[in-house]
């Protein structure tokens, strides 16, 4: 899988490196290994995951010692069972020691995004429902986080502000109603226009305004599927707002295009990765 567009890869490494080497560098490794020592090392998982972030964890070895020797045996978006063999590496001793935490914390944490979005993705499987991943995002990490939900089997929503409008309660609140919201952003020439409604009552008068796509903030499964057939496949449907891995299946087949799951970026737990190294 290529990394998404928009991500500079090599401005990301930088800043990462410069982040944990400081002015001094690895004051541990320079002092405790001989320049000339080499490594030979495996990057591994102890759970089952989804893998997501192997190239970028590959560049931050081949920035400090080009000569790395490296066998990546999966690719992003695998599974793998416990105990597989992610990765060989073989190099200068000091640059993977350097290297290795800025690796690790970036695997771990997008496997551990692409993990939880799998088992979400599993469980609605056969339903027709698409899951999607929000904004809520680690600053500065949205492009990587909303590519390992990819990688997870999740389709992304939003990237930001930007690319829809997304008219919510507050933005009704001043608008006046939710048909007023609406028929200002259709006035702007905006194309896309999704619109929160937590009620029944609000569907028609969006609907009427110009939306082009509902989400069903906080309903019930019972309401949703009573919105649902309100909606009559005029426009896509979104449930959102509270669902877990426990609800999502009845949620799905309540008939709704898609459901959109914060908790994949805001709460993935770090996947359990390992790397060990032995002189040669």
């Amino acid at each position: 899988m290529a990394l998404p567009d928009g991500f500079d890869l090599d401005a990301f490494v930088t800043a990462t490196l410069a982040e944990d080497m400081g002015e001094g560098g690895d004051i541990t490794s320079d002092a405790v290994i001989p320049a000339d020592a080499r490594f030979a090392g495996v990057m591994d998982s102890r759970d089952a995951i989804t893998v997501a972030g192997l190239e970028i964890a590959e560049a931050f070895f081949r920035r400090l010692d080009p000569d790395v020797v490296i066998e990546r045996l999966v690719s992003d978006g695998d599974r793998a069972a416990p105990g597989s063999d992610l990765m060989r590496l073989t190099g200068n001793a000091r640059a993977m020691l350097t290297a290795e935490r800025s690796a690790l914390n970036t695997v771990q944490h997008l496997s551990g995004v692409a993990t939880l979005t799998r088992s979400y993705v599993d469980a609605i499987e056969g339903t027709g429902a698409t899951l999607l991943d929000t904004r809520k995002t680690i600053p500065g990490l949205r492009v990587l986080e909303k590519y390992a939900t990819r990688m997870g089997g999740a389709t992304n929503h939003r990237m930001g502000l930007w690319d829809a409008a997304m008219i919510k309660d507050n933005h009704v609140a001043v608008a006046g109603s939710v048909g007023e919201a609406v028929r200002r952003a259709v006035a702007a020439g905006i194309m896309r226009i999704i619109v929160e409604v937590d009620r029944i009552d609000q569907i028609e008068p969006a609907l009427a305004a110009g939306a082009t796509h509902l989400l069903l903030d906080n309903m019930g499964v019972e309401t949703l599927r009573e919105a649902v057939g309100v909606v009559k496949n005029r426009v896509h449907t979104e449930a959102s707002g509270g669902v877990r891995l426990d609800t999502i299946r009845a949620i799905a087949e309540t008939g709704v295009d898609f459901i959109s799951v914060g908790r994949l970026t805001q709460s993935a737990p770090a996947a359990d990765i390992g790397l060990d190294f032995r002189s040669i």
